[in-house]
């Protein structure tokens, strides 16, 4: 039986780039389900969204009222998730700075580790912010590293997969973090330590 595949992520204000990251999807994983959370974008971002909706009879669409931050987004994809039996999740941001082709990679990850996060700081990454956003996040991250004290170079990305059947087994459930904002991301990876889940990073 083939893997029940979700991905998942979150809008706001992203309509030069939604149309274009959707269809990136069903190019490349037409099997997989889409699952997109939108906080009522002043862009009408969601217009375009329920258009490709019509279309892609596996795009799911979550309108919210207003914004109520990434956290609180990614556990409702999550929980989503898990009510709808998926077997394996991918989470990433919708502005493009994520390649879709890099899922493959995830997806091939997951086949032996619980939970896999990309990283722009690792040898073979590439990061295209420009230089100062890029010194403040990577030596940031450097400091989150040391006190958490966990191997990942990048603690606060939303580019991340998870085997939610592995998960399962091991009482893993996200819906412990209680952070807001990117601290949510941080909070994730120091429980996933704590609960000795199997990870892999890459670029």
């Amino acid at each position: 039986m083939s893997e029940k595949i979700l991905i998942g992520t979150a809008t706001y204000n992203e309509s030069k780039n939604i149309v274009k990251l959707i269809n990136f999807f069903f190019s490349l994983y037409p099997k997989a389900d889409v699952l997109v959370i939108d906080d009522n974008s002043p862009d009408k971002t969601y217009n375009l969204l329920k258009q490709l909706k019509k279309k892609n009879k596996n795009l799911n669409l979550i309108i919210r009222k207003k914004k109520e931050g990434l956290n609180t987004a990614h556990k409702i994809i999550y929980n989503f998730a898990l009510k709808k039996k998926y077997n394996l999740l991918i989470t990433m941001d919708a502005d493009l700075s994520h390649n879709p082709k890099d899922i493959k990679k995830i997806l091939s990850y997951l086949k032996f580790y619980d939970f896999v996060i990309g990283s722009r700081y690792i040898l073979g990454g590439k990061c295209n912010m420009k230089l100062i956003r890029f010194l403040i996040s990577k030596y940031g991250n450097l400091v989150i590293k040391h006190i958490l004290k966990t191997n990942v170079s990048e603690n606060t990305t939303s580019f991340r997969g998870f085997n939610l059947n592995k998960m399962r087994n091991k009482k893993i459930n996200l819906n412990s973090i209680k952070s807001s904002g990117y601290s949510f991301f941080m909070e994730t990876i120091f429980y996933l330590k704590k609960k000795n889940a199997a990870s892999r990073k890459f670029q």
